[in-house]
């Protein structure tokens, strides 16, 4: 997912914040202003964690009856839902590449 564009399709419904915060869009021109990539990930974890508890808001906000939309809350559960599986697959596939690299013999 990282070689395609920001605003292409698949990665166009994170593109409010979520991947562009997280310095995928300077990551993809390899230039001087690329962004290491721990500094991704921990930008990935903080958006997601951010994403999790507008989601807890919208939800109790729900229940408590104070305004909140049920479409609303639907789709900030879903937004939180979808930043967390992105982090997770980035996740495992770091271990995989570190996993195959150690398992390398020079």
């Amino acid at each position: 997912m990282v070689g395609l564009p920001v605003g292409s399709g698949v990665m166009k419904g994170l593109d409010d914040g979520f991947l562009s915060d997280a310095g995928v869009a300077a990551s993809n021109t390899g230039g001087a202003g690329s962004v290491p990539f721990a500094g991704v990930l921990q930008s990935m974890v903080k958006e997601t964690n951010d994403l999790s508890e507008k989601a807890s808001e919208a939800v109790t906000g729900l229940l408590n009856g104070s305004g909140v939309e049920v479409h609303d809350a639907l789709i900030a559960g879903q937004k939180a839902s979808m930043a967390f599986e992105l982090a997770l697959q980035v996740r495992n596939k770091a271990v995989g590449a570190y996993q195959q690299m150690m398992g390398m013999q020079f």
